[in-house]
């Protein structure tokens, strides 16, 4: 079956460790969509976050955004799918990170918040440059999150951790589910943990996407390397994971292409979109 629809990762999948893209990732896409195949990223960062190349082309309209919280529609500027975290939810859940030493933030609006003090301290500890470079630039930072989040009174789209203890990490990957099942927890990177709404997630968004244009699951194509991409993973027709790709995805994947340094990506989308 031919494939019409390609969503994929960002971080770990379709850019390399650099956050650059490879070439011959752009000539991959540019080659499907002149092919008449649907281009749309997915991706745990809000539009605003993602490479100008990404925002850029006029073969691109839809985006899978904030890990399916919000599905953007660029031609007609307009939110095609919302799935949001109520704001009581968030700060039970924000008191709760309160107890573990971490690091937190938000996105809310298609925009970043962060504790002032968080945010000098993130500036300087997060381990990796290119998502540290993220934060700074896409972070404003107020004096205190809970409380700037409750004067707002509005849902939130991602809550995100950030960890230096990698065993409290692996803990807390476990426990919270549990503590609060409302929640979709995941992570894209290993020092952090990504919570949506349960319904938010990639992979139901792409299904969403394939009703809205009339396209079957099975004729979809989705790439991923972090837990956030496991469902839509699990959901496309044909599911791809990164030789890099966390151990879940690895097995979970109906194939396993190169690292995304090695231009995985676009091996795999010349293997099944580029027949």
């Amino acid at each position: 079956m031919s494939i019409k629809l390609l969503c994929f990762d960002l971080d770990g999948t379709f850019l390399d460790d650099r956050k650059n893209i490879p070439p011959e990732n752009i000539r991959a896409l540019e080659e499907a969509a002149a092919r008449g195949v649907y281009i749309v990223p997915a991706t745990g960062r809000i539009y605003t976050g993602l490479p100008e190349a990404l925002r850029r082309p006029s073969y691109m309209r839809w985006y899978i955004t904030v890990n399916g919280a919000y599905v953007y529609d660029a031609v007609e500027d307009r939110t095609a799918v919302r799935a949001e975290i109520p704001l009581n939810l968030a700060l039970r859940f924000y008191e709760y990170a309160d107890t573990l030493n971490v690091l937190y933030d938000c996105y809310q609006d298609n925009w970043g918040y962060m504790t002032a003090d968080m945010l000098k301290i993130a500036a300087k500890t997060i381990p990796d440059p290119g998502i540290r470079k993220l934060i700074v630039e896409l972070r404003t930072p107020v004096p205190e999150l809970k409380e700037y989040l409750r004067e707002k009174g509005e849902p939130l789209q991602k809550l995100q951790l950030y960890f230096e203890d990698m065993d409290l990490r692996a803990r807390e990957l476990k426990e919270l589910p549990g503590r609060f099942p409302e929640l979709s927890i995941s992570s894209s990177v290993p020092f952090n943990m990504e919570i949506n709404a349960k319904a938010a997630t990639k992979g139901q968004a792409m299904l969403a996407l394939c009703k809205i244009l009339g396209i079957r699951p099975e004729e979809s194509m989705a790439l991923g390397d972090g837990t956030n991409d496991l469902d839509m993973i699990r959901n496309a027709g044909v599911g791809v994971a990164m030789a890099n790709a966390d151990p879940a995805l690895l097995n979970a994947a109906d194939y396993v292409t190169g690292t995304n340094n090695a231009c995985g990506f676009a091996k795999a989308v010349e293997k099944f979109v580029l027949l």
